[in-house]
């Protein structure tokens, strides 16, 4: 897992790792949460690996668009 930078100061999202068509999320209050292509749609989960990667906007994301589409929680 990596850690989530942050920028905003107040994100839900404590750590994410990616993988090939999908993105584990772990938010700050202990859950994780993988998201597939299968269960969440490729355009979704190409945004969110990029919104992990800049370190802003992904718990904004995922409760807008994503938020029930998770494959399993972990």
């Amino acid at each position: 897992m990596q850690p989530y930078q942050n920028l905003g100061g107040n994100s839900g999202v404590r750590a994410y790792e990616i993988g090939e068509g999908s993105i584990r999320v772990e938010f700050v209050h202990g859950r994780s949460y993988l998201y597939t292509n299968a269960s969440t749609g490729a355009a979704h989960i190409a945004e969110m690996q990029r919104l992990a990667r800049s370190g802003e906007g992904l718990a904004t994301y995922i409760n807008k668009h994503t938020h029930d589409t998770y494959e399993r929680e972990l």
